[in-house]
């Protein structure tokens, strides 16, 4: 395969450090409210992947606003730049979180829960950082944001 746009490591952790402040914002507000409201852990997670698109979305749309680029190019624009990255991130963070017994149900003020989350963002941030290097390396995913940065 010919790869056109090469892209750097420090490229995509930079492009993924920027996904995991949207994502681990609207992640942990979800977690957070979902706990505290005593909601279904399965109503959490939905919620916090909800929250992190949001916020995900957001964080891009705030930059290629700035650009000059109008509401509905903007949120074009953070679709294709930010989609994959975040999904990656919140299948593999929400799975993390799930599969350590107890962390959902532990409550705000346990160590568990705030670790586990905390475990869960590092483990979705290590597996997403390749797959947006393979992205942003065919000008796919953050690539699309990177016209618009002044």
């Amino acid at each position: 395969m010919n790869e056109q746009h090469g892209a750097s490591w420090a490229t995509a952790i930079q492009a993924t450090l920027h996904c995991l402040t949207g994502c681990a914002i609207g992640e942990v507000l979800g977690m957070v409210l979902g706990t505290a409201f005593g909601l279904h852990n399965a109503t959490t997670v939905v919620l916090s992947i909800v929250l992190a698109f949001v916020f995900g979305y957001g964080l891009t749309m705030r930059g290629v606003l700035k650009s000059g680029l109008g509401a509905a190019a903007a949120f074009k624009v953070a679709l294709a730049a930010d989609t994959v990255s975040i999904a990656v991130m919140e299948l593999i963070d929400n799975t993390v979180v799930v599969a350590i017994p107890g962390a959902m149900d532990a409550g705000l003020a346990s160590v568990l829960f705030w670790l586990a989350l905390a475990l869960s963002l590092a483990v979705a941030f290590v597996v997403t950082v390749p797959v947006n290097k393979w992205m942003i390396g065919r000008g796919l995913g953050h690539a699309k944001v990177h016209a618009h940065h002044h």
